[in-house]
């Protein structure tokens, strides 16, 4: 019998990629593991796909037919089967008559009009953007409303109900609000996107790269000195790509720098020493923001690698090629991906052709003249 759940296989070095869309969810397995799955999935029997195993690694049928059942119950019948999708309700939901903060960002020509209900709302948006704010005007494209009730974070957007979080997923609702925010800049609707990362990407005008690490592997701190060295920030943590042409696109907000980075940055960016300091105790993080130097948040370029950046005091440079595979697990858990099928062909077709990396430095000028070779 067929199985509804669509599928999706990738074979990248050694391993299979395979993407289920009961819920989004990308699994490494052996390719062995592949083709049963692959086969199933085509309708082929149980008892066919066993024989010819039994057959190819005299093993006794009985055995073979347990791996598959196995296999099914695990990847079919579990949490890749098919649930019931969220469904989003307005009905009952009071929006405050009035807001305690209300904010205008400039983005290139597009106004958005933020209202937070008190200062603890306008804190999980405001301090990325702060460096947008623009003077209040009754002339705006998008108008954004944030407020908590009965712990919930909820979101609208010209009018419209978008969503509502607990506390323990507001980073959900940063994430959303976001996204929403770069399909007004970009004018592109949710289904145009491959996807979100959780890296940096740093430009030289022509081409990106995908910047990731570790907190406190000192990701912001590499991307804050690319910038200062003639790079250009395309953004910070939330990095988006389209699926029209596989490119990245820039994202204006800020660049997230902590306390223990401000030896290293003030010599380049001496308006950190009076930048506001934001304690996010939810978090476990006490930050500052620097502006990205990029002037046009219009701009899109391809990207061909993606590098795992990280800081080790007394280090010496290290630059290695690591395995795709390596880096698919490292890269999706934390993104945001397309749940629609042709953007994720196109997402594995587009990771099947970056170039991955691993630098590990302690000497800034090696870093920046390695990543500079790097880009030609």
């Amino acid at each position: 019998m067929k199985h509804n759940t669509k599928i999706l296989f990738k074979a990248i070095e050694d391993k299979t990629i395979v993407w289920f869309s009961a819920n989004n969810e990308y699994v490494v397995v052996e390719n062995e593991t592949a083709a049963i799955l692959e086969k199933r999935q085509s309708g082929i029997s149980v008892k066919e796909i066993a024989s010819e195993i039994a057959e190819k690694l005299k093993v006794p049928y009985k055995n073979a037919k347990e791996i598959i059942l196995e296999l099914e119950n695990h990847f079919f019948k579990g949490k890749y089967s098919e649930n019931v999708p969220h469904v989003k309700n307005a009905e009952g939901i009071k929006k405050p008559t009035s807001y305690g903060f209300v904010d205008y960002y400039s983005i290139n020509e597009i106004v958005c009009k933020v209202s937070y209900l008190s200062a603890k709302e306008r804190e999980l948006i405001h301090p990325k953007f702060a460096h947008l704010m623009a003077e209040p005007s009754e002339k705006f494209h998008h108008e954004f409303e944030v407020f908590i009730e009965n712990k919930k974070v909820y979101l609208f957007i010209n009018q419209q109900f978008i969503d509502a979080w607990y506390h323990q997923e507001v980073h959900y609702f940063q994430g959303k609000f976001s996204m929403e925010l770069i399909q007004k800049i970009h004018q592109k609707e949710e289904e145009e996107w491959l996807g979100v990362f959780h890296a940096s990407a740093v430009s030289n005008g022509k081409k990106s790269i995908f910047f990731l690490g570790d907190s406190g592997n000192g990701k912001s701190t590499s991307l804050a000195l690319l910038q200062a060295n003639g790079f250009i920030c395309l953004a910070d943590d939330f990095v988006p790509v389209a699926s029209e042409n596989n490119e990245v696109y820039s994202f204006p907000a800020g660049i997230s720098i902590k306390r223990n980075s401000l030896t290293t940055l003030l010599p380049f960016y001496p308006e950190l020493q009076t930048a506001t300091e934001y304690n996010f105790t939810n978090l476990n993080k006490i930050v500052r923001y620097l502006p990205p130097n990029n002037a046009d948040f219009k701009t899109h370029l391809p990207c061909e690698k993606l590098i795992f950046i990280k800081y080790e005091k007394d280090s010496d440079l290290q630059v290695y090629s690591i395995s795709k595979i390596n880096a698919f697990q490292q890269l999706v858990p934390d993104s945001w991906l397309s749940p629609i099928k042709e953007n994720v062909a196109n997402f594995l077709d587009w990771f099947e052709n970056l170039h991955c990396y691993q630098i590990t430095y302690s000497d800034n000028e090696k870093m920046i003249g390695k990543v500079r070779e790097l880009f030609e």
